[in-house]
């Protein structure tokens, strides 16, 4: 390969490891490293992260990435994604973390949402979700609540609170970044149609604007000042979602793109027009002085997660877990004998129950039980199929995350959804959409062949496995109601 005029250096963050890619002009990965992060659970509703170990790993995956680079020139920019709805509260000036990162999947907060429920239609219309402990508003009032260091910040004058993405970005710089449109419209402060922090949002979660960094585009020039990453500048800021679209060409609003990871995300672009969410969400994808893209997505909380939650409490290895699923008939994946109401993490789109409690409806052994949790999975990321379905005709759905590696899940996906899928050959989605807003300059996807294929078998009995879980479901749900008064 000849070498490279240009490169670029992408940074993800998730919620297992920080990755950095070095891309060329042409989408080629020049060199990849990547460095775990802990999560730790507490209870049932407190997911977080240490900020200085994500900060230290971000910085080591770029310092490795780039130590691999050869006669690769040394990137003209990076890009930085990390998860949405994940916030961290820090000091204005010394940049220092005073909070842990409370994850999206975290719901502490949950609490405080309570006597808000008669103000949930309006905190739907102007921000585009629906009233729930994932996104930031009631993290960040938590934190202001309960974490004094937090408190005498914000007592001070010093407290930044915001998405983790603008904390990272503030610690590359070497001061407080401005935050994204895409990361600032999942704390569920921000109105989506002014681009702008609420005030009526503001007062009702009790949150100052002064506590929070200034609006800015997803796309900027900042040096970064950290020294084992010199001589570059961040160039784009985003959500790791948000980035995804824009990993094989422009976005394509016939598209659906599914990552299946941790959770399972679903989106597709609606464009320039901001969509009416109804039962999903309705969110921002980009933002500049130019434009505003925007995007309706759905949400699975229990993905590779539910996976792990599992696995844990069975003390059932995954990996001879899958083999051994995957191994069994397309027909009976379709249909397993069991059924499991997933609500690892909460029940999310288009049903909205953050206390909903995960239960298995009939008997089997621990594989017959992982068969009725993976098909779970499948359901979920249907019924979210099935909403977005209401935007319009979906052509193909491209598909990529760490449960994407399962032939076996994406076609029953694909049996129970009637929809084929894509799966490309990169399966870093994220980094390779931050390549394309760096570079940009999206090729088109006939340059990229490298994408398996899956189209519906229409001889199982998908429709038949799903109709039981609906219907289960639909009970449990009402079951919960009743229960609630």
């Amino acid at each position: 390969m000849a070498h490279a005029s240009r490169s670029w250096l992408t940074l993800d963050q998730g919620g297992q490891s920080s990755r950095a890619i070095l891309y060329d002009d042409d989408g080629h990965e020049l060199a990849e490293a990547h460095v775990p992060v802990a999560t730790r659970r507490i209870g049932d509703d407190r997911v977080e992260h240490d900020p200085e170990e994500i900060v230290a790993s971000l910085i080591e995956a770029a310092r490795q990435a780039l130590a691999q680079r050869g006669a690769a020139p040394w990137p003209t920019a990076t890009g930085l994604a990390t998860q949405r709805s994940s916030i961290v509260c820090w000091h204005r000036h010394s940049l220092e973390a005073l909070s842990p990162v409370l994850s999206w999947q975290d719901r502490r907060g949950a609490a405080m949402l309570v006597p808000l429920r008669d103000r949930e239609a309006e905190v739907r219309r102007l921000s585009g979700l629906p009233l729930s402990a994932h996104y930031g508003a009631s993290k960040i009032r938590w934190c202001v609540e309960h974490l004094p260091a937090v408190r005498a910040a914000a007592t001070r004058d010093e407290l930044v609170a915001g998405p983790l993405a603008t904390f990272v970005a503030s610690r590359l710089t070497g001061r407080t970044a401005p935050v994204d449109p895409a990361n600032a419209s999942r704390t569920q402060l921000w109105d989506v149609a002014r681009g702008d922090w609420s005030p009526a949002l503001l007062a009702l979660f009790g949150v100052e604007r002064d506590w929070l960094p200034a609006p800015g585009p997803t796309v900027l020039d900042t040096p970064i000042t950290e020294k084992q990453v010199p001589g570059t500048r961040l160039s784009v800021v985003t959500g790791d979602q948000s980035a995804v679209p824009f990993a094989w060409g422009p976005p394509q609003e016939d598209t659906l793109y599914v990552n299946l990871g941790t959770g399972a995300f679903l989106q597709r672009v609606t464009g320039t027009q901001r969509p009416e969410p109804g039962a999903l969400l309705g969110s921002v994808l980009f933002g500049d002085a130019k434009r505003t893209l925007y995007s309706l997505e759905g949400t699975v909380n229990g993905a590779a997660s539910a996976v792990e939650w599992f696995a844990a409490g069975a003390q059932l290895d995954p990996e001879v877990a899958w083999a051994r699923w995957e191994a069994t008939d397309r027909a009976v994946r379709a249909a397993p004998a069991l059924l499991f109401m997933n609500g690892v993490a909460g029940l999310g789109s288009p049903f909205w129950r953050s206390d909903f409690t995960s239960r298995f409806i009939g008997d089997g052994d621990v594989h017959v039980r992982f068969a009725a949790l993976v098909a779970s999975i499948a359901y979920l990321v249907c019924e979210n199929v099935g909403e977005l379905r209401r935007a319009g005709p979906i052509r193909r759905a491209i598909v990529t995350g760490g449960l994407a590696r399962s032939n076996g899940l994406l076609e029953l996906i694909c049996d129970t959804c009637d929809l084929p899928l894509s799966r490309p050959a990169q399966g870093e989605a994220t980094a390779r959409g931050l390549y394309g807003l760096l570079a940009a300059r999206c090729a088109d996807r006939a340059a990229d062949p490298s994408f398996d294929e899956f189209t519906p078998d229409d001889r199982t009995n998908a429709a038949e496995g799903i109709a039981r879980w609906r219907h289960a479901l639909r009970q449990s749900l009402a079951a919960g109601q009743a229960a609630g008064g």
